[in-house]
């Protein structure tokens, strides 16, 4: 297997990015549209490969959530999957490690919304589920997210905010979170 690599989109050629977007489409299982493959690109990627191509795969990108009357520059995690039949063998936990380097060192706060598959992997790392309410900030207002609350998960870089107050996230079309 090749090292792990990470690039920002803008130093992925379009074959790259191509594979990519091919092995989100597969680990999704038909779940992955391009809202989600647009929320996956303009940031930080890190991917290993192997003899058959991409392996493993996440990104980081920047996000604005307002909490408290401050708008905090959060690295969010996108486009975590791992090949099929490359699946429990830590790789997942080595694209989180690259991840996290990033989120630690450009931001103050990591965030993502796990699945049920992914959350174990993220809180064996540390990332705490956020007990609080999550909403956006769209278009006509704020958004309540109800049913994101609950499968949100924080990276604390300086430190967790105040669970008692919500967090507001950025509006984006798709899923929001």
């Amino acid at each position: 297997m090749n090292a792990l690599r990470t690039a920002h989109t803008a130093d992925l050629d379009p074959a790259e990015l191509h594979e990519i977007h091919a092995l989100l489409e597969a680990a999704f299982e038909g779940d992955f549209d391009e809202d989600d493959w647009d929320h996956t690109i303009g940031g930080i990627h890190a991917w290993l490969r192997d003899e058959r191509g991409v392996a493993a795969h996440g990104s980081v990108v920047q996000r604005r959530v307002q909490h408290v009357g401050r708008s905090l520059r959060v690295g969010y995690v996108e486009g975590v999957a791992v090949r099929a039949d490359r699946r429990r063998e830590g790789l997942g936990s080595l694209v989180m490690e690259a991840l996290e380097r990033v989120i630690d060192g450009a931001y103050v706060l990591g965030a993502l919304s796990a699945s049920d598959d992914g959350a174990a992997l993220y809180a064996g790392r540390g990332w705490v589920r956020w007990p609080g309410r999550i909403a956006a900030l769209g278009p006509s207002g704020v958004v309540p997210l109800p049913d994101e609350e609950g499968t949100t998960y924080l990276r604390p870089v300086a430190g967790l905010p105040d669970a008692s107050e919500a967090l507001l996230f950025d509006w984006r079309d798709g899923d929001v979170l």
